[in-house]
């Protein structure tokens, strides 16, 4: 299918007003198809010709006022309609449409575990023409009518509460929606378990397939109380109440992204739904990503984005609301988590080439191929960052007075860049659009670089005044800004032994250079910019505070100070200004006495992942495995009783294992001595590290997958197959991966991929890091946007950091047949492997 353009959409949106959607979808016609009928009532301004999309396997009949259209016209995707003239018409279409493995239309899934066969949407988006015919751009919004057929005794879920026809067995129909768009119209189906409750007068729903029904009903009354506060909140800051009739969450199997906001109806990866021990830090995610879907309800769903140059619109808001209302709401301390993780993301995808602004300009985003590609941490953690700058500069009060006065202006329609930027200069008197277009118009993160100078003489303090005493010891920063947006941030000024001294705020102008501030007292032992995380800034330590930190890091105070200065010891060693392995020595020496686990499971992340498999050469991998596993050795100590810290530890121990001995030993007696115990999780993380390791056997393997029939087991069992280090093990998962018959859903592509590359096993896999581009290339073509992206995210040669690999990477994207889907991503890896050859030729 043709992705539509910009310019498609903004004639399209001049010639039409779509009022009204009637969609019959009948899910009783066997495993391959379902059938759609559609009837669209629209008014055409001027006489034209446009066209509708429909991605259909079959097109029973189409008919415009009646009339029959050609079925023969319908060609990539699109139907025509030629000769309308101006006034009101419908169009009616009936068809058959694919059920999808890559969990985009209607995705079907049946759980290994019992047989059950369960359906759910993902409209988003330009995959509404896999469910019905459509207008399908976000702009033309109208009311959706929406009727399900499915097997007598499933649950339908949809956009609005969902009521039984009476005297028509399984037939179910859907509360009329207020206005939304196209890619918002969601409905699942199935047997699903259900937990249901009221607030504020609304029906609330929790959803899982009935083999995770005792782990939903564990966490039920935890998720129900997040969703309940969340809701209160949203409802104490916006003057706009709550804008659909009822509120469902259905935790829904092989999801390609986390959520998905659908009005009513928001959709999640089953994931999480913990079926074994999680830490707390796993937990906190999960409330964000409810608090997060729920700000979409009104930043995206009543007010939604024109086009997709504002997909920040929805998603940067969503992400900073998520995390503060989170915080408001709850016992939650979550912007640590984003800044450990999250928002490295955002650091790291701003400074690949395929880099854009928050608030791209239209024309960068010419079609829905390339908007697709800009759901990345740039317009999620970026655009979180840059509104979190925005509420420091402006104040929350007049933030929020510019978001419900935005809401007020738009509810139920769309809008702009341009739009937000007005209501919120209109509530603060602020020039907010100068601040838009150094924040959101801008690629690449700012750095801020310390020099600190001892004994000023100038008895000043930072805003120039004479200090009270009339002292005349100070210390002077002078700070190189390398950059042009401006910054309001904090300094923290710690002492020798880590205790806080002092806090100042300064704001640096929207110029690249030098700015002085001097301060009373003596030198800082310790100077952290940007204490608190306030702004988006890549930020240094100058050696005296880099000494310090190596000694009392763990010791500060606050989370979010340590936080700041692990990412600056981490954007130090990506720069090659800090070497891998006196990073890997910080954190062995003081990750034992860091009290956050969201710090610890981020640090060892970026430990475990890029530093010991990219940025070490191999002689020096060894070495940076046993930091971590001597790490991982003390905190499972006797001393340390913590869960969470237990669960974070053998996590670590059996990633970092390079002799099989401890691991089977852990096997054997189902437990890790003093715990935690082997629950599935931590079964199939570990029988893959005896994998890798050559440890374990086929058999072993299949067994574990008797003996947890499971989805996820049939993930882990997939994973661990292809991580044997055996040629012949490895040309099955190739060709599970990569062979035209393309069997493999979207979650078993995945495992497979993340399975077969391993470090370990460089002199077996080296035939196919030749082999792989052209394969990546191929079902890139044939399988769509989802497995493009996994193809180059999860297949890449992970563990080929060299020359030879470069160069082939270069080659394919040179390829005239390359997707849009996998060129993003192929590029990102290439980035990336750059990046680790010059760490490594430091």
């Amino acid at each position: 299918m043709a992705p539509l353009t910009r310019l498609e959409a903004e004639a399209r949106s001049a010639l039409l007003d779509v009022h009204h959607y009637a969609i019959d979808l009948d899910f009783t016609h066997g495993e391959d198809t379902f059938a759609s009928v559609t009837t669209i009532r629209f008014t055409a301004r001027r006489d034209g010709d446009t066209f509708a999309e429909l991605r259909s396997t079959a097109l029973h009949g189409a008919t415009l006022d009646g009339r029959a259209l050609d079925p023969d016209t319908l060609a990539d995707g699109r139907l025509p309609l030629t000769g309308l003239t101006a006034g009101t018409h419908e169009l009616r279409v009936t068809a058959d449409m694919p059920y999808s493995r890559t969990g985009e239309g209607i995705h079907r899934f049946t759980d290994p575990a019992d047989g059950l066969t369960y359906l759910y949407s993902m409209c988003f988006l330009a995959d509404c023409p896999l469910v019905f015919a459509a207008f399908d751009q976000p702009d033309l919004k109208a009311v959706f009518d929406v009727t399900v057929t499915a097997p007598e005794g499933w649950t339908v879920l949809g956009n609005g509460s969902v009521t039984p026809v009476a005297g028509r067995p399984g037939v179910h129909r859907c509360a009329t929606t207020p206005p939304i768009s196209t890619y918002l119209m969601a409905v699942a189906a199935g047997p699903y378990h259900s937990v249901r409750t009221e607030h504020a007068g609304l029906p609330f729903g929790l959803h899982v397939r009935r083999s995770l029904a005792e782990h939903l009903d564990k966490d039920a009354d935890e998720i129900f109380d997040i969703t309940r506060r969340c809701f209160d909140r949203y409802h104490e800051i916006f003057d706009e109440p709550y804008p659909f009739d009822s509120y469902d969450q259905a935790f829904v199997p092989e999801f390609n992204a986390g959520a998905m906001e659908n009005p009513g109806l928001v959709t999640f990866r089953e994931g999480y739904i913990h079926r074994s021990a999680v830490t707390d830090s796993q937990r906190e995610v999960r409330g964000v990503v409810v608090a997060h879907e729920m700000a979409h309800m009104w930043f995206g769903n009543l007010v939604t984005l024109r086009w997709w140059d504002d997909i920040w619109l929805n998603e940067s808001f969503a992400d900073y609301l998520g995390y503060q209302v989170l915080t408001d709401a709850t016992d939650h301390r979550p912007w640590v988590e984003f800044c450990t993780d999250q928002k490295q993301r955002g650091y790291d995808a701003d400074q690949r080439g395929s880099t854009h602004p928050v608030a791209p300009e239209p024309d960068a985003v010419p079609d829905t191929a390339s908007a697709l590609l800009n759901f990345d941490g740039i317009s999620y953690a970026k655009g979180a960052s840059a509104l979190r700058q925005l509420v420091t500069w402006l104040g929350e009060d007049a933030f929020l007075a510019g978001v419900n006065d935005h809401f007020t202006r738009h509810r139920f329609a769309n809008a702009t860049l341009a739009d937000f930027v007005d209501s919120m200069a209109r509530a603060s008197g602020r020039s907010v659009p100068a601040w838009a277009d150094a924040w959101l118009r801008t690629t690449g993160p700012d750095t801020l670089t310390p020099q600190i100078d001892a004994g000023t003489g100038t008895g000043t303090n930072a805003h120039g005044d004479e200090d009270a005493d009339g002292n005349a010891d100070g210390w002077r920063l002078r700070l190189a800004h390398a950059g042009a947006r401006p910054h309001r941030l904090c300094l923290g000024v710690y002492d020798a032994d880590g205790a806080p001294r002092a806090r100042h705020e300064i704001e640096l102008p929207a110029a690249e250079g030098t700015t002085e501030h001097t301060f009373p007292g003596p030198r800082p032992d310790l100077l952290v910019l940007n204490d608190g995380d306030l702004t988006y800034a890549k930020v240094r330590l100058d050696p005296r505070s880099w000494d310090t930190a190596q000694r009392v890091l763990s010791d500060l105070p606050e989370p979010l100070t340590r936080t700041v200065v692990w990412n600056a010891a981490r954007d130090m060693v990506r720069d090659g200004e800090l070497a891998p392995a006196a990073y890997l020595d910080a954190a062995r020496r003081l990750l034992p006495a860091e009290p956050s686990t969201a710090i610890l499971e981020a640090v060892v992340a970026f430990a475990r992942g890029p530093v010991t498999d990219r940025y070490l050469t191999p002689e020096q991998r060894p070495a940076g495995l046993a930091a971590l596993s001597a790490l991982a050795r003390d905190l499972l100590g006797a001393a340390v009783t913590d869960p969470a810290r237990r669960l974070f530890a053998a996590r670590t121990a059996i990633d970092a294992a390079t002799e099989p001995g401890q691991l089977r030993s852990w096997w054997e007696a189902g437990t890790v001595p003093g715990g935690p115990v082997l629950d599935p999780e931590l079964r199939w993380r570990l029988l893959g590290r005896l994998a890798v390791l050559g440890a374990t056997t086929e058999e072993e393997i299949a067994a574990e997958a008797a003996r947890d029939v499971t989805a996820n087991g049939e993930e882990g069992a997939a994973r661990c197959r292809a991580a044997l280090p055996d040629a012949a093990a490895k040309e099955t998962a190739w060709h599970a991966m990569f062979d035209p018959a393309d069997t493999l859903s979207n979650y078993l592509f995945a495992a497979t991929a993340q399975g077969f590359w391993q470090p370990e096993q460089r002199d077996l896999l080296a035939p196919w890091v030749a082999r792989y581009f052209p394969a990546a290339v191929g079902v890139a073509a044939r399988r769509g946007h989802t497995l493009g992206v996994l193809a180059g995210r999860q297949a890449f040669p992970r563990g080929f950091t060299d020359a030879g690999t470069l160069r082939l990477g270069e080659d394919a994207l040179r390829r005239a047949d390359l997707t849009p889907a996998l060129r993003r991503p192929l590029a990102d890896q290439l980035d990336d492997l750059r990046r680790a050859l010059h760490v490594r030729g430091r």
